[in-house]
């Protein structure tokens, strides 16, 4: 069938046509001219517009799958790669907008596959065309698309953009330089000098081009970017639509120039930070440019006393740079005299309720609390950008500049004090509430302000609880949040807020409700006498249960996890049913994320903040396990569901919730057992990076499942296990980080499962032993040793008989002395430096002194015995020494179980699977220095010390766990 016929029908309505078309186009991708035949039908004017929208998506998609070089894609050959470089070029230009978009993203992937080194052509294909007035636009569109390629490329990988730079460059200025004299240029042009604008961009983001180093070509540069930003947006065409007319045109322009002197400011607007090869750029720069630069910024800003329109990323941006100004004297002198009128004038006025966030607070107020709460918001917000201008003036310029703001907050104060109530100026109030609420850290250290703060809260801020004007309840909650831990002299004061918050959570207007939750965490968190609170406790979960009903927002979670934090096992009686609450808003949320499709979506953060706050409950409830098994039930088909390629972006905390519900639980239940198999299918496919984590739940299985473990024959959970480790310690693809948690899992298995897994040793040493051959990093070196020692441990004998088998217990006894022998140029010890690496070196060895001595090869026994003592003596100073260093605070049972992530050069501190390092610490370090010396003192060790060492045997396996 004709391929057009059948793009066709994909377009059909009847959407059994559609699925046929689409299945049909799946099999003809594999013919060899597949992407060639699609090309055609783009460039072929004689088809219909939407057939061809349709080959052009088809072919971006084909290009972007299948371009690369990988054996798991279809091959594109050699000539048609070629082919298609060449007449992709020649009819770019020709193509209407909506198909040149298509085939610029198909021209991305080539170029960052192909150049240079297949692509040579394409920097001449460039030069000629921006000499071509016909083709220029087509030309600057590809010269972005390969600027791009290198604009996040450092060091040696940035040199091709360098020579495009050094070629075309020249170029670029007199096309810019052109298009800057135009009288009354189109809109054409804004696109055209919007593309030069993003080369730029690209090409100065990381490193400046040497090129740029000429003081000359530099200032050809800047004159014409500062007369961009200097020209006037011309008024016809301007969309009357806000949203619009921010992306329009001549506004985007006008962003570009700000990003780009913003970045070049940012790069070299400090002289401390240059190396010697910048510094004469830099210092260049900011005598000519920097200052230039403000001027234009304040002046631009100036629109905004008169009511002008400013794009909201252009004020934000153009307050980042006079924010970053103010620590450098030279650009603070020159703001200096403008600066009364920037700070009151502009930066408050932005700083005040609108009729913009009016409009939003009454026709969308989930908008409303997205946008107040979403970081990503914050980069575009002149509101946020205010806050930090005004916040950064204060903490550098406080003493010129403190006093004089906070009286103007004062003289709001006063006149929304003194006003009627139907002439109070409550955008202004909310503006000046705000600014105090910004300047809470630098006000709670200031005298006098510190002395006043209190005051100002009972005068200013608690009224407000009880404005007619929605935004203002919200405002006075958020500040009273702000100051929640300040000294209150009459805890009345403190009560009051707190109750007003709380009173806030029911209020009709769900801004409101949402940042009193807010507040409500910090009150929380600084209150000495829980009983203000749980009276109120019960209530206080209905309303946030019924927030998370309303609306997906993580700070919700965090201040339910702040609650659940502070009041521990008290929350007992509310555990299943916030667990069946969380649960059902971690289904809500996942089902919005999955709607909207979009990483950074608040539905897939608060899921996200949903399992956190089911793992802080499941913390706090750790000591009452009867509780696990009524949770169990809710929270089982969320692990079932999340523990496969859905739960990816959660995986973390749905692992963590398994490792709580395994370890706390009276028993493991044949339900959990169930995710077993989920799991190791998990680490097989795609959850490597998972391991560590992974390794928690499995150490629970086995050594508190262990009859389950050892006698279940479907699934059979000790062969899943060996598969597992041996794939993963076989595969030399797999970095040794990457496998140190599979040891500690056969160390699990030898220590929990003593005289029943005889025949998985050999198999299990084995492994170790090749994987120990070719290891370098110490750490894992370590792991590997111990799983010997632990073989030791669990069978003397079998384990000697095995190495002899395999031909290696001379090899390994020799390594794994030098190992404990060696030390650092400090004197530290280089290996087996944790607290539980000693105990199972020590079982280890001491296995040994139960043989006979003809069973171990060379003098072996005498290293034996000193080896033990010296351990056990460096094990009994890590504990005494660990001891001084602790904290009042025990240490969290979890943290037991927990991976250790520790740095290798640490004090090896044992925070690890289970294994308690004060369990039966009997013996001081005294007496284990006496039998040292007791043991050292004898000429036959063999004969006389024999008794001494057995003796403390015993003694090990009481201190460890035995």
């Amino acid at each position: 069938m004709d391929l057009a016929i059948i793009l066709q029908a994909a377009l059909s309505p009847n959407p059994d046509e559609r699925k046929g078309a689409e299945q049909r186009l799946d099999e003809m991708q594999y013919a060899p001219q597949h992407p060639v035949s699609l090309f055609q039908i783009i460039v072929d004017n004689s088809c219909d517009m939407p057939v061809r929208q349709v080959a052009a998506i088809h072919f971006k998609n084909f290009t972007a799958k299948n371009w690369f070089p990988d054996h798991h894609n279809i091959s594109v050959s050699h000539s048609n790669k070629q082919l298609l470089r060449d007449h992709i070029l020649l009819f770019l230009p020709q193509l209407p907008p909506l198909l040149r978009v298509q085939l610029g993203e198909c021209l991305k992937t080539i170029i960052h596959s192909d150049y240079p080194e297949q692509f040579p052509h394409l920097l001449e294909w460039i030069k000629h065309n921006l000499q071509d007035q016909q083709q220029v636009h087509a030309a600057l569109l590809v010269l972005r698309i390969l600027s791009r390629k290198y604009e996040f490329k450092s060091d040696e990988e940035r040199t091709p953009v360098y020579h495009v730079v050094e070629e075309t460059f020249p170029l670029l200025l007199n096309i810019f330089n052109t298009f800057v004299q135009i009288a009354n240029p189109s809109l054409e042009v804004a696109e055209l000098i919007k593309l030069i604008c993003k080369i730029f961009w690209s090409s100065i983001y990381l490193e400046v081009p040497k090129l740029l180093f000429d003081q000359n070509v530099f200032s050809a540069w800047m004159v014409l970017f500062l007369n961009v930003l200097e020209r006037p947006v011309p008024l016809e065409g301007q969309p009357a639509d806000p949203e619009l007319r921010k992306s329009w045109g001549w506004w985007k322009v006008k962003k570009w120039t700000v990003h780009i002197l913003n970045r070049l400011y940012t790069r070299f607007g400090d002289l401390k930070l240059q190396n010697l090869e910048n510094k004469a750029f830099a210092q260049m720069f900011q005598k000519h440019y920097a200052g230039k630069i403000l001027d234009c910024y304040l002046n631009l800003l100036n629109v905004i006393r008169v009511d002008g329109y400013l794009p909201d990323r252009v004020i934000n941006l153009v307050l980042q740079y006079l924010s970053n100004s103010i620590s450098k004297n030279s650009m603070y002198t020159a703001l200096q005299p403008r600066l009364d009128v920037l700070l009151f004038e502009i930066v408050f006025p932005l700083m005040c309720f609108n009729d913009n966030d009016q409009k939003l607070w009454d026709e969308d107020p989930h908008e409303y609390v997205r946008k107040g709460y979403d970081i990503i918001e914050d980069l575009y917000s002149p509101k946020t950008a205010s806050m930090d201008f005004v916040s950064e003036l204060i903490r550098k310029r406080g003493k010129d500049n403190l006093h004089k703001f906070i009286q103007f907050i004062v003289e709001i104060f006063k006149r929304y004090d003194e006003a009627p109530a139907e002439y109070k100026p409550f955008r202004q109030k909310d503006g000046a509430l705000l600014a105090i609420g910004s300047l809470c850290d630098k006000l709670k250290q200031t005298e006098p302000y510190k002395s006043e703060l209190e005051h100002m809260l009972v005068q200013h801020v608690f009224p407000e609880f009880s404005s007619p004007v929605g935004h203002l309840r919200a405002k006075a909650a958020w500040v009273a949040g702000q100051y929640a831990h300040i000294s209150f002299s009459d805890q009345n004061n403190f009560r009051k807020a707190l109750q007003c918050v709380v009173c806030g959570m029911r209020d009709p207007e769900l801004p409101v409700r949402i940042d009193s939750v807010f507040a409500l965490r910090s009150f929380v968190e600084a209150c000495k006498d829980l009983n203000e609170i749980r009276p109120i406790l019960p209530q206080l979960l209905d309303e946030f249960f019924k927030l998370m009903n309303e609306i997906e927002n993580e700070d919700l979670v965090f201040t339910l996890e702040t609650i659940v934090d502070k009041f521990g096992e008290e929350m007992a009686p509310y555990a299943l049913g916030l667990c069946q609450n969380l649960a059902a808003a971690f289904w809500r949320c996942m089902n919005t994320a999955e709607a909207d499709d979009e990483v950074d979506d608040p539905g897939a953060l608060a899921a996200v903040g949903c399992l956190r706050a089911i793992s802080t409950i499941l913390e706090s409830v750790s000591s009452l396990p009867q509780l696990f098994v009524q949770i169990e039930p809710t929270l089982l088909p969320i692990m079932r569901r999340m523990l496969t390629t859905d739960g990816q972006e959660v995986f973390e905390e749905i692992l963590e919730i398994v490792s709580y519900m395994t370890f706390f639980s009276p028993t493991i239940s044949l339900d959990m057992w169930s995710l077993w198999p989920l799991m190791m299918e998990a680490l097989a496919d795609w959850a490597i990076d998972f391991f560590p984590n992974i390794l928690v739940p499995f150490d629970n299985y086995i050594s508190r499942g262990t009859a389950h473990f050892l006698t279940c024959k479907e699934p059979d959970y000790q062969q899943s296990l060996w598969i597992m480790i041996s794939s993963v310690m076989a595969d030399k693809n797999v970095e040794d980080n990457d496998i140190e948690p599979a040891p500690k899992l056969i160390e699990v298995v030898f220590l929990n499962c003593k005289g029943q897994v005889d025949q998985w040793v050999e198999p299990y040493l084995r492994i170790t032993i090749e994987r120990l051959h070719r290891t370098e990093k110490s750490h894992l070196k370590c792991l590997l040793m111990q799983v010997i020692a632990d073989a030791l441990y669990y069978n003397a004998a079998l384990t000697l008989n095995i190495l002899q088998k395999l031909g290696v217990t001379s090899e390994i006894f020799n390594l794994w002395f030098n190992m404990l022998q060696g030390v650092k140029k400090s004197g530290v010890r280089a290996n087996f430096k944790r607290e539980h690496d000693k105990k199972v070196c020590c079982l280890g060895l001491t296995s040994l002194l139960a043989l006979q001595a003809d069973q171990l090869p060379g003098d072996a026994l005498g290293q034996v015995f000193r080896a033990t003592l010296d351990l056990l003596v460096a094990y009994k100073d890590q504990v005494a020494e660990a001891a001084k260093e602790e904290e009042a605070e025990d240490d969290d049972d979890m943290d037991d179980f927990q991976t250790d992530d520790e740095d290798e050069d640490g004090n090896g501190s044992d925070k690890e699977m289970g294994i308690d390092a004060e369990d039966g610490d009997e013996a001081d370090s005294s007496k284990v220095r006496k039998l040292a010396e007791q043991v050292c003192g004898y000429e036959n060790l063999q004969t006389t010390c024999m008794p001494i060492l057995i003796e403390h045997r015993i003694l090990i396996s009481s201190v460890f766990f035995e």
